[in-house]
């Protein structure tokens, strides 16, 4: 079976299509369509499989429960940014809800263009705000409130093949180290036919190659920027981190790299062409999904790491009102039940307990009918996701928070630039140091705009 990544997430191959063409909005999946009813809501988000499931089950358990038409239009991820932007900035109301991730949920806050959701959320004790693992609703919280909240959230992990680390005879550390993970990389490099050692991501853009190598910086003691906004891009933490990385994927990792992303990589590693792979806690439904050859031969173990106790990044869709909708009673009743618990038991019921949107809920780690359809990955998700710290994640003070990125608005055209120049080193076409000597100068020109501020 072949899987894909859609705007971050996984789907099978031929699995029901969501919502057409990659450049195509959808519209109409969780209810009439067309936004003409008294009680109705237009929501704007992400393409992927779990928001496939939610337009499922809108029109059946939530619309016929409350009466809210909900209008959903569906792009792909780059597509769905743009767009909620260009409304959300612009206030003009079209859409009431979107799909927005713990980078942007600052930064519109910041702007004025998100409805507050604290007090909606203490005033509604079905919802239990409580329950929200705390590092997600940290990431979702400016100046005190509340402006967002989870459909669900993501670490990274490291993952490996126990037959094959067993018929090697290959040992994995309960909490490896980048070094120990190199040792190993070339030691199961070949292990299999057309087997490489290991899996990571070479795509350029910051959601792609910048995520995972950004953990690996902040572990060997670099960051994008100090305290104080001076750039680091070029500094000898920041250079080691990608020397590593780099050398790392060009010596043992995948055929093809400078073009491998999440998608490529699940796939190699789902086809048996690789031993292990660092990525997205997220991909752990896929691997150990119904059809999947690899199921039950997969470990999970902690983010590798050199000079930090823990690395995983943090990463969550979440739902965020407009401040200028007109419908944020009806706005909020939608996100309580969509984030809710009992939305949980309803997919777990009718799709699955493996299709859960987990990730961003205490309780839904202690869910026997969980936890034993994911025990292959559920305790290490919770550990992931429990151990991040978005606001120092690294050896030093940050001016900005994030883990796998920098919290400003700059970051995206910056983290996008540079990730690049990272992967034409991967491939081969620059040297590290040019690389990074491109992007120090990028990163200089952000500062300027920050210092003093």
């Amino acid at each position: 079976m072949i899987y894909v990544r859609k705007n971050g997430h996984i789907v099978r191959a031929g699995t029901v299509a969501l919502c057409g063409a990659l450049l195509a909005a959808c519209s109409g999946a969780g209810g009439a369509g067309g936004g003409s009813g008294a009680h109705s809501i237009n929501v704007l988000m992400v393409n992927n499989p779990q928001m496939a499931d939610l337009q499922k089950l809108t029109a059946d358990h939530f619309t016929k429960s409350t009466g809210i038409t909900v209008n959903f239009t569906v792009l792909p991820e780059n597509d769905v940014r743009d767009k909620i932007s260009q409304d959300f900035a612009s206030q003009a109301g079209q859409y009431d809800i979107a799909t927005i991730s713990n980078y942007e949920t600052p930064i519109y806050a910041k702007n004025g263009w998100l409805a507050p959701l604290t007090d909606r959320a203490k005033a509604d004790s079905a919802f239990d705000q409580g329950d929200i693992l705390p590092a997600i609703q940290e990431s979702l919280t400016a100046s005190g409130q509340l402006y967002a909240e989870p459909f669900y959230g993501e670490s990274s992990f490291l993952m490996y093949r126990k037959d094959v680390f067993a018929a090697k005879q290959l040992t994995m550390p309960d909490h490896p180290t980048w070094q120990q993970v190199a040792d190993l990389a070339a030691k199961a490099d070949g292990a299999q036919p057309g087997m490489k050692g290991i899996c990571l991501r070479g795509q350029p853009g910051w959601g792609e190659v910048v995520a995972p190598v950004t953990t690996v910086v902040n572990t060997m003691g670099g960051t994008w920027f100090d305290q104080d906004w001076t750039a680091k891009v070029d500094s000898p933490e920041f250079t080691k981190a990608v020397t590593f990385y780099v050398n790392l994927v060009r010596s043992h990792g995948e055929a093809g790299a400078p073009q491998a992303g999440f998608t490529e990589c699940l796939n190699d590693m789902t086809q048996g062409k690789v031993a292990m792979w660092y990525d997205a806690t997220s991909a752990a439904g896929a691997l150990e999904a119904t059809g999947s050859p690899v199921a039950g031969k997969i470990g999970y173990v902690p983010a590798p790491v050199e000079e930090t106790k823990s690395s995983g990044w943090l990463y969550t869709w979440a739902w965020g009102v407009q401040k200028a909708s007109k419908n944020q009673d009806d706005a909020w009743k939608f996100i309580s039940w969509a984030s809710g618990k009992d939305y949980e038991n309803l997919v777990g019921t009718q799709l699955g307990w493996s299709k859960v949107p987990a990730g961003k809920r205490t309780s839904t780690y202690g869910n026997p009918k969980y936890v034993a359809a994911a025990s292959a990955f559920a305790s290490a998700t919770k550990d992931a996701l429990t151990a991040v710290d978005p606001g120092n994640p690294g050896v030093q003070p940050r001016p900005a928070p994030g883990i796998q990125f920098v919290g400003i608005p700059e970051f995206t055209d910056l983290g996008t630039q540079v990730s690049q120049q990272i992967s034409a080193a991967i491939a081969g076409k620059t040297s590290v140091a040019d690389a990074l000597k491109a992007g120090q100068a990028r990163a200089e020109a952000v500062a300027d705009k920050h210092k003093g501020q």
